[in-house]
């Protein structure tokens, strides 16, 4: 069998001190290209992704859901057959890039969520408004959707010919559960599998900070409703 192209991106804004471990750790006798997409970033984390042989594009309109979308046009010329999506503030397990695409690989799946809830998480590792929201975000799409998962969490595979189907749009927030709900709903095959997590380097630009976890609660809820009505 013919190994598939596999692409990684990865959303970074200033994120110098993490962002090369990040590329380094991506095994590359899977993963034939790495996108580091900055978005604004203030310090040196263009040079020290590209330093580290990531493919770097700049997206100046802010936002996790606009840097994945630029990530996605730019993958698309490199006629990728999987994309994995990557946080660049090294809480993730690059090495963990195999076990995600697996269940595509072996099992014909459309998408792939790395669950931090089925995996070992570091104390600290998540706050507990982000273990409630998780918690209250997933229970909702079971309810209104009736699909099972644990975690909106940001490592994830999907088919890039699924990936097309789901149209993506937020721009923000909403992205985790935007794609996860519209698979749903395309009754796509998708599955989860454990992923372990440990403490960012650096402070979360959403979790980090009081705005960021308002909004970042706000726009999930809504998005639940949003897709449903």
């Amino acid at each position: 069998m013919q190994k598939p192209i596999v692409t990684v991106i990865i959303p970074a804004f200033n994120e110098e001190q993490s962002i090369g471990k990040v590329v380094h750790d991506i095994p590359k006798s899977v993963v034939e290209h790495v996108i580091v997409v900055n978005n604004g970033s203030t310090d040196n984390t263009v040079e020290v992704a590209s330093n580290a042989g990531a493919l770097v594009f700049d997206e100046s309109r802010r936002g996790y859901g606009w840097a994945c979308l630029k990530g996605i046009e730019e993958s698309q010329k490199l006629d990728t057959e999987i994309v994995v999506f990557l946080d660049g503030d090294y809480s993730d397990y690059p090495e963990e890039i195999p076990d995600v695409i697996a269940p595509i690989l072996e099992q014909n799946m459309d998408m792939v969520i790395g669950s931090r809830v089925l995996g070992k998480r570091e104390k600290g590792s998540l706050t507990p408004q982000q273990v409630f929201g998780n918690w209250l975000a997933t229970r909702l799409i079971r309810i209104f959707y009736r699909a099972r998962f644990t975690d909106l969490g940001p490592f994830r595979a999907i088919k890039a010919e699924s990936l097309e189907q789901l149209k993506m749009a937020d721009k923000t927030y909403g992205w985790t559960i935007e794609m996860q709900i519209k698979a749903a709903k395309h009754k796509m095959n998708f599955c989860e599998v454990p992923v372990n997590y440990k403490k960012r380097i650096g402070v979360s630009k959403v979790s980090g900070t009081v705005k960021g976890t308002v909004l970042a609660g706000i726009k999930i809820i809504f998005a639940v409703f949003k897709y449903r009505f």
